[in-house]
């Protein structure tokens, strides 16, 4: 989980996220969008990746990124619940059911 937060510390990382909900993006069309170096741009997308928040996919000599949004549901759900708020996680339930036996 503390990678996910890392890699949603940064601006330009959750811009990244904001476009790719639309659809998936290649490497070219994404640092278009922004005014820093593509080796910068790289950099932001490995944090994205090391996260499991994107998936990359080669097509020829593109990288195509995807939005996992399945790894950010889960990570912010696991957030929430790490204070006591909205459903009690599953795992938290069966644990308590076993301490209560």
């Amino acid at each position: 989980m503390s990678q996910v937060f890392k890699a949603l510390s940064d601006p330009t990382r959750r811009r990244v996220l904001l476009l790719l909900r639309g659809g998936p993006m290649s490497a070219g069309e994404l640092s278009d969008q922004f005014d820093v170096s593509k080796p910068t741009m790289s950099a932001h997308f490995a944090v994205l990746k090391e996260a499991d928040l994107i998936h990359a996919e080669k097509a020829g000599k593109s990288i195509i990124y995807h939005l996992k949004l399945s790894v950010l549901e889960e990570a912010l759900l696991g957030f929430v619940h790490s204070f006591g708020l909205g459903e009690e996680a599953p795992e938290a339930a069966k644990t308590k059911a076993e301490t209560a036996r």
